[in-house]
């Protein structure tokens, strides 16, 4: 998020000066009137670069805010508790992180000012849900949904790698070895088939697998740097908007796997989007925090149209089931709890509804690739060994 850095008076006339995080400058001015503050100056200013590449897993983060809650709840002021957080601090990166946040703290800044100089270690989310906590006075709850939102993102990222573990480990496994069948073991059988691939007896399927054999062995290095140099090609086109939609569109088209990731991100825009609003956070803030954090693309731009429509007096449930990415079940049930202003308890319980039945349906997939990959292998590997022993028969019954 952008910073300002301000100068105003205070309502005692007197000059203050600092910085905030601000999405516009209008946000900013707002902000300050917030605090009883009076601009004279607001200019932004460049993002810093201190501490900013110091990268915290979010696995920590949510200890943090966790830790932090519990402090806060027990009385204990918020400068005492960060100092007794930073100070137990084992991660170099961490307490490096959280000694800066204490400075800026005892500066003047608040937390949530001070939290967002730390974009690779606090997200929007909740940086925005601390600034919300602070500002109504449920500091301790805020920090308490966001640990628990932070980790059971973190349990439902680890549940879907380990899931993917061994069929990664098949794919791997069987590449290499057909790659060695190919490039080490198949040529060897090319001037004994010599004779019979002379005399136009030689099998379709052993004259298929010589050339592929010959062409990876001739090739090889030029497709391995043919399939780096694509690697990088499509890492850079998902630094570029158009690339990335048509990336993030071909995840959620894929068989089998597009439905669980497109559901993940529903379920991850759902959770953030009701976590936000059960803490105050206003709706058009929290649309625009909760577009990000689906991390789709495609899901963006249907979520910026329901802020469009939102700002405009119409529901959130129109333009969502528009898309045509968000299930319909969702759909209405978004648009009963509009009606009966339930919104935040609804996505809540329509994250935790996508993730039990994404999470069910990932483990069947997975159930069902691991077979599928097996036969796939033992398909490769019987007819590398069938279009080997075909020319041999026939030269054993030749002669």
């Amino acid at each position: 998020m952008p910073e300002f850095s301000y100068v105003a008076r205070n309502m005692d006339g007197r000059k203050v000066t600092g910085s905030l995080s601000a999405a516009t400058e209008n946000e900013a001015l707002t902000l300050l009137s917030a605090k009883s503050l009076f601009p004279m100056t607001v200019s932004a200013e460049k993002a810093a670069i201190s501490f900013s590449r110091k990268r915290v897993s979010a696995q920590q983060a949510a200890m943090v805010y966790a830790q932090l809650a519990s402090l806060v709840r027990s009385g204990v002021p918020l400068m005492r508790s960060l100092t007794v957080i930073h100070d137990q601090a084992s991660n170099p990166a961490l307490k490096e992180v959280l000694g800066d946040v204490k400075s800026r703290v005892e500066e003047g800044s608040t937390l949530d000012e001070a939290m967002a100089k730390h974009p690779r270690a606090f997200s929007d989310m909740a940086i925005n849900m601390v600034r919300a906590g602070a500002e109504g006075g449920f500091l301790e709850d805020a920090l308490d949904r966001v640990a628990k939102f932070t980790e059971d993102q973190e349990d439902l990222k680890g549940q879907t790698l380990s899931a993917l573990a061994y069929p990664i480990f098949l794919a791997v496994v069987g590449t290499c070895v057909l790659t060695f069948l190919l490039v080490f073991f198949v040529p060897n059988f090319s001037e004994m088939f010599e004779r019979l691939r002379s005399r136009g007896d030689l099998p379709m399927m052993t004259e298929a697998l010589l050339w592929v054999s010959a062409t990876m062995k001739t090739y090889g290095i030029f497709l391995v740097i043919a399939l780096i140099g694509f690697v990088f090609y499509v890492k850079a086109q998902a630094q570029t908007e158009s690339g990335r939609r048509k990336i993030d569109l071909f995840k959620i088209k894929i068989p089998m796997l597009g439905p669980i990731f497109l559901s993940l991100s529903v379920a991850r825009f759902c959770r953030v989007l009701g976590t936000m609003l059960k803490n105050g956070v206003p709706i058009l803030r929290a649309l625009e925090i909760s577009r990000d954090a689906a991390g789709n693309v495609v899901l963006s731009a249907a979520i910026q149209d329901a802020s469009e429509n939102i700002s405009s007096g119409e529901t959130l449930a129109s333009p969502l089931a528009k898309s045509g990415f968000f299930p319909r079940t969702v759909v209405e049930m978004i648009s009963v709890a509009e009606e009966s202003n339930s919104l935040d308890t609804v996505l809540v319980e329509i994250a935790d509804g996508l993730e039990k039945r994404t999470a069910r349906k990932l483990d069947l997939t997975v159930r069902l690739l691991e077979p599928m990959m097996l036969l796939v292998m033992a398909s490769i590997v019987l007819v590398v060994v069938m279009a080997l022993l075909l020319p041999i028969f026939k030269m054993s019954s030749t002669l």
